[in-house]
């Protein structure tokens, strides 16, 4: 029989208990709290005894915690498959007394997969011949984990694109350099700057500038290939990593079509952004050797195309340029300070009468460090730095004072344009920025025109229109400049209000050469006059391109032809001068009809010669189709006679050209010839007007060209009506324009006088005192309130005499004003005794014409003594 135990080793046991319970306790809240758990493994067989914290992380309770206890340790289903293995190597290496841990995944109840760090002991026997035990904790880890995954992410991604950031692209650029070390494979780095993303940022928002990084984002993800990596290195830049060793045609034939797609509009809100793009490449192993050179030559190549959008490879002098433009615009930043600009003005001249009407003002800047430097050069610089404003604010107030010096010297009037850089609309409120230099100055706004590149017209349209017009309303023309450069569409013209198109010199340099820049430039004239718009011409520097331009009805041109950019007292002596156009002083006399002859046979030049002469046209002779080019480019030419079979160049393909160049000549074939296919082809194309053939007869053949003058004439007549028509139309619309301008002023200045008017009658209404207005014809016109409240005879109305009171007080004050009295006088109304004042009303500033009316004032003499 078992003894029981005594009482005070029954409460020692059963306090022994409760602190067993209160550990217990206390080891399952911290586990709670901590999200841990534990479990013990009994050894040699790995079952495992999960504990309650254990079972609380797994989501176990109920039927499932039954079910997880026990369990043998390579069969525990709250252990992925996968990592079952993993875990029981770990205990089946565990040396008694040494501590270890790993990390694995659990399987929670719910499905989740939560990430612990397992801590486990194998503990020594507690008496000999006993085995050992194994107890793990394992502490949830998911958040952790997750929350260095995010941080891991932000180190290589763009928070706001999710594309790789520079950190990220130079380890993969790394990568790829080591990779191509051992496969000697090539590949290439594209550097991409969009400048427009700051600028909406800048301008519309940050949100606004996010949402334009995002949207390109896109399409870089769209353009690139399965091999390629893109990486977004902030604000506008971005970067592509093209794995293949492409030729550098196939390159750039790629970076252009991924240029045309980055500038396509972006929607912004009710905004289209129209992107500006430009892409710098570099190529391993030739442009560097790791991938930090790479992309720096990548970033250096990409200065040298152009700001509005172009691409260029690395080339060795690329350094030196990127150097040279990190100088200059540190220099760029003292220039205004240290008073390094200038300015000269070229003058514009009016086709019609030869007279200067306009100049434009081009900036100049010269270093003390670096002398001159062109403005092709340092524009852009102040364009991506910012300088642009202060800059171009400097410039419009140096011309606004200079036609201010003008105006007070009497020199004649002309126009001033100023260059505005599309940067400048984004930085800016122009309209404001103009009116006030306007205003400080004293600059008569009709001496002010302002010159933009197509460039700005790929803005916000509506809020550039809004600008332009109040501008165009104040009288400042707006100017279109190096028209046909840019992707200006029609409905864009018709929308801004531009008053004068610049066709682009690159058209003009080569007009008398190309056919193309000759159908462009013709093109460009015949579009705008559709528009109601002149178009000058800039860059005209030779007779030939003068008289290619007046034939195409070119209003007015620019260039070293009629004078260089000159200083502004050159320009002046010029003005006072009254320098015009060479041939467009006074009056000009009729210019003879010119026939030109082109044949390679002397003889028979000299038979036509003679032959026309008697006519007496004026001749010009060639001996082959070059040389008769050489001839149309200096002088006028009517009629052309040419011979078909000469060397070099056949009569019909001169004639073609002739046609492209030279439209409105008479154009006739002399030959020979037998084949006459392609003479049938040029006549049926219009190249040629007539075909005459070898030998031919004399009186015919005068005859012919005689009917072909008369042509060229009739034709000229039409054209010069077309003009006139033009011309007035354009002058009716700008009329118009005045006219209209005029109304609405008017109508404004009615509006106002209207409601100064009822101010005013509000408060003499109002006034305490009695006033009555008297029209000429001795009726009540007007009567105040004060007046109606307390004169009984004041009640009947307007448009009545005055009743007898005071028509009687009328007739006395009349009568003491004729006889100079000007003071009033005290009078008896109705019992009541009043001051009485009597005035006439006249035209203001006219004492002795007649008056329109009397106004009456009458003050209660008790009112008057108080």
């Amino acid at each position: 029989m078992t003894a029981l135990p005594d009482p005070v080793e029954r409460a020692a046991l059963q306090q022994a208990l409760q602190r067993a319970d209160t550990q217990a306790d206390l080891l399952a809240c911290s586990e709670l709290m901590s999200r841990s758990g534990s479990f013990e493994l009994r050894w040699p067989d790995g079952v495992v005894s999960l504990s309650a914290g254990l079972c609380a992380l797994l989501g176990l309770d109920g039927e499932a915690r039954a079910a997880a206890l026990p369990q043998a340790l390579d069969s525990l289903a709250w252990i992925p498959v996968a990592e079952r293995r993993l875990v029981a190597r770990f205990w089946q290496g565990a040396v008694a007394g040494e501590p270890f841990e790993f990390q694995h995944s659990l399987l929670a109840a719910d499905g989740r997969r939560l990430q612990v760090l397992h801590r486990g002991l194998l503990q020594p026997p507690l008496a000999e011949g006993a085995a050992p035990t194994g107890v793990a904790l394992l502490h949830d880890i998911t958040g952790r984990r997750e929350a260095e995954q995010r941080l891991q992410a932000l180190t290589l991604r763009c928070e706001t694109t999710g594309l790789s950031n520079r950190h990220h692209l130079l380890q993969q650029l790394d990568a790829v350099v080591r990779n191509a070390g051992w496969s000697a494979q090539g590949f290439s780095l594209l550097s991409i700057e969009v400048h427009r993303i700051a600028e909406v940022a800048l301008t519309i928002g940050q949100a606004a500038g996010d949402a334009m990084a995002v949207a390109l984002a896109a399409r870089l993800r769209a353009f690139a290939g399965p091999d390629d990596r893109i990486a977004h290195l902030g604000a506008g830049e971005f970067a592509l990593l093209s794995r293949g060793g492409a030729a550098p045609d196939v390159l750039a034939l790629r970076a252009q079509q991924l240029r045309l797609g980055l500038q396509q509009p972006v929607a912004c809100g009710a905004t289209d952004i129209f992107p500006q793009c430009r892409i710098g490449i570099a190529r391993h192993p030739g442009d560097g050797d790791d991938g930090l050179a790479l992309l720096r030559a990548a970033q250096t190549a990409r200065l040298d195309a152009p700001v509005s959008g172009g691409v260029a490879f690395f080339q060795p002098q690329s350094e030196a340029r990127a150097l040279r433009d990190l100088q200059l615009e540190a220099a760029l930043r003292h220039a205004l300070a240290r008073d390094e600009f200038s300015l000269v003005y070229q003058p514009q001249v009016s086709l019609e009468s030869g007279a200067i009407v306009g100049a434009e003002a081009l900036l100049r800047w010269t270093s003390p460090d670096w002398g001159a430097v062109a403005p092709a050069e340092f524009v852009p610089l102040a364009e991506r730095s910012g300088l642009i404003a202060p800059i171009g604010d400097w410039v419009l107030r140096q011309v606004c004072g200079q036609t201010v010096r003008w105006r007070q010297a009497g020199l004649p009037r002309i126009r001033i344009g100023v260059n505005i850089s599309s940067v400048q609309f984004q930085l800016v409120d122009m309209a404001a920025s103009i009116r006030g230099v306007l205003r400080d100055t004293g600059a008569d706004a009709a001496a002010l025109a302002i010159e933009l590149t197509e460039s700005a017209l790929q803005q916000d349209s509506e809020r550039l229109a809004t600008t332009l017009r109040a501008l165009r309303a104040d009288g400042i023309e707006i100017a279109l400049d190096d028209f046909g450069t840019g992707f200006s569409s029609l409905s864009r013209l018709r929308h801004l209000p531009i008053d004068l198109l610049k066709v682009d010199r690159s058209f003009v340099s080569d007009v008398t050469a190309a056919p193309e820049s000759a159908s462009v430039t013709r093109s460009i004239i015949n579009l705008a006059h559709g528009l109601q718009i002149p178009v000058l011409a800039e860059g005209v520097e030779t007779a030939g391109q003068l008289n290619m331009l007046m034939a195409n009805g070119c209003d007015r041109i620019q260039g070293f032809l009629f004078s260089p950019p000159l200083a502004a007292d050159a320009l002046a002596a010029l003005l006072q001068a009254g320098r015009r156009l060479d041939g467009h002083g006074g009056p000009q006399p009729a210019r003879r009809r010119t026939l030109l002859l082109v044949d390679d046979e002397p003889g028979i030049v000299s038979a036509l010669k003679r032959l026309f002469r008697r006519d007496g046209y004026r001749l010009l002779s060639a001996v082959s189709g070059p040389e008769a080019l050489e001839l149309l480019a200096s002088e006028p030419v009517d009629v052309i006679l040419s011979d078909q079979r000469m060397p070099g160049m056949t009569g019909v393909d001169f004639l073609r050209r002739t046609k492209a160049l030279y439209p409105d000549t008479i154009r006739m074939t002399l030959s020979g010839f037998t084949d006459l296919q392609s003479i049938i082809d040029a006549v049926n194309e219009g190249a040629v007007y007539k075909f005459l053939t070898k030998p031919w007869d004399d009186d015919r053949l005068r005859e012919h060209v005689a009917h072909a003058f008369v042509q060229k004439e009739m034709a000229d007549d039409n054209r010069r009506l077309q003009g006139q028509v033009a011309s007035a139309n354009a002058e009716q619309a700008q009329l118009n324009h005045r006219l209209e301008r005029l109304l609405q002023r008017q109508r404004e200045q009615a509006e106002l006088m209207q409601v100064s008017a009822g101010g005013l009658r509000e408060l003499v209404d109002r006034l305490p005192t009695v006033v009555l207005g008297i029209d000429p014809d001795g009726l009540l016109a007007f009567i105040n309130q004060r007046a109606a409240d307390l004169l009984p005879a004041c009640r009947t109305g307007l448009g009545v005499p005055p009743e007898p009171p005071i028509q009687q007080v009328l007739d006395d004050l009349r009568a003491l004003r004729r006889g100079g009295d000007k003071i009033g006088r005290t009078v008896l109304i109705d019992g009541q005794i009043w001051r009485a004042w009597l005035r006439r009303l006249e035209p203001a500033g006219q004492p002795d014409a007649v008056g329109r009316g009397d106004l009456l004032v009458l003050l209660p003499q008790d009112d008057n003594h108080a």
